[in-house]
């Protein structure tokens, strides 16, 4: 199976955030739960710096761990990339990616059952995101980002990219238990 990137997949949402100027600076509403339309309880928040080429991913947790997550761009710029993981869905096994940055006040919106990942295209970032279910490392799993068959389009040259031990011997796709 050879993955295909998809502009748009049933499920991610791209926010499109409004800030408010003025002569003291910026003032953003990152999340109002009755205006993002999506029915989401979130119930923990991480924020994550990394450097230049750091690659975090490609994560899920399993059921009945499995997490939705909403991803802010606090500072710098990523790539953000979702593998859809459902086999019942018709985008099973594609992936989207989109360029967030501390600039342009968009979020995305990952529903359970995608793998999730981020690489860091700027000198730092820091990405805030909210999930709806706890993080319960007996459940969570990973797929390798440089799996030939996802063919994933990282804007990093691989051998450039910085992953931890863990995530560098994750599984290919073809070797996970996927969402049903």
């Amino acid at each position: 199976m050879i993955s295909h990137k998809h502009n748009s997949i049933n499920g991610i949402k791209i926010i499109d955030l409004h800030p408010f100027y003025d002569d003291r600076g910026v003032l953003v509403e990152s999340y109002k739960k009755r205006d993002l339309l999506i029915n989401t309880d979130f119930c923990q928040d991480n924020i994550v710096n990394s450097n230049y080429s750091c690659l975090r991913g490609l994560h899920f947790q399993s059921e009945p761990f499995a997490q939705s997550k909403l991803i802010t761009v606090i500072k710098g710029k990523i790539q953000d990339v979702a593998i859809d993981i459902r086999e019942s869905s018709s985008t099973f096994g594609h992936y989207f990616s989109i360029v967030l940055s501390e600039d342009d006040f968009k979020q995305i919106f990952i529903p359970k059952g995608f793998a999730h990942g981020f690489l860091t295209l700027s000198k730092t970032s820091t990405v805030h995101y909210k999930m709806d279910n706890i993080y319960k490392p007996d459940h969570q799993s990973g797929i390798a980002f440089n799996d030939e068959d996802l063919n994933i389009d990282w804007a990093i040259n691989h051998n450039e990219i910085i992953v931890s031990d863990k995530d560098r011997n994750n599984p290919k796709f073809s070797e996970i238990q996927y969402f049903k």
